[in-house]
């Protein structure tokens, strides 16, 4: 059996091709009691199955095969975010620029003091603890929206829109106390306990299904 607190523990990955820095890395992490994981390749992070768990990615610009922007681009793609920090040695304000507005937390050019990284580090996993919540609230919200069937799905789609039973009624079809009985199920398997929860679920759920197009 898993142990929840150690699953919950922030981890700090390193991907970096220079052994000296992944090390230096690994132990400014550790020293403030951080979990660290580190990768000598971009491609070898994208392997790694990762735990769900607040996490952080510091990530060398240059690397052999994939590039650090090239493995931001691939994790946008694939769904698989994490907020991420980079570190170069030969970073400039148009790569820099690019990588934040690609969603990057920081943008780190060496030299750069500890407190730096380490503030940084702090901040891009504060930001995953609030995405983690929020993926979890939504995997949940997912999962209670598959347990409706299809009926209810229609009538929970047209309720959340404003309209009365008998409106919904004569829309689907079917008489006001059916739509009740289709109603109470919906608030139920749903867990909405007003009409404006039921319409916040239903937002969200669409937001999410419109990210996803």
């Amino acid at each position: 059996m898993t142990d929840r607190s150690n699953a919950e523990e922030p981890v700090v990955f390193v991907v970096d091709d220079d052994r000296a820095v992944r090390e230096a890395t690994k132990n400014l992490a550790e020293s403030v009691g951080l979990r660290v994981q580190t990768f000598t390749t971009a491609q070898d992070f994208l392997n790694y199955k990762r735990p769900d768990a607040p996490a952080c990615l510091v990530l060398d610009v240059r690397l052999p095969g994939l590039s650090g922007p090239d493995l931001q681009r691939e994790l946008s793609k694939k769904g698989n975010a994490i907020p991420i920090i980079f570190v170069t040695g030969h970073g400039d304000i148009p790569m820099s620029v690019e990588a934040m507005k690609a969603g990057a937390v920081e943008f780190l050019t060496k030299p750069f003091r500890d407190q730096q990284l380490l503030d940084a580090i702090a901040h891009a996993i504060r930001c995953d603890r609030v995405a983690l919540a929020e993926r979890r609230e939504l995997a949940e919200l997912r999962k209670r929206y598959e347990s409706l069937t299809p009926r209810e799905r229609d009538v929970m789609a047209l309720v959340a829109q404003g309209l009365l039973n008998k409106q919904v009624g004569a829309q689907l079809g079917m008489s006001e106390v059916t739509v009740k009985f289709h109603r109470a199920r919906v608030m139920q398997k749903m867990e909405a306990g007003s009409l404006a929860d039921l319409v916040r679920i239903t937002e969200r759920l669409r937001a999410h299904v419109a990210t996803q197009d």
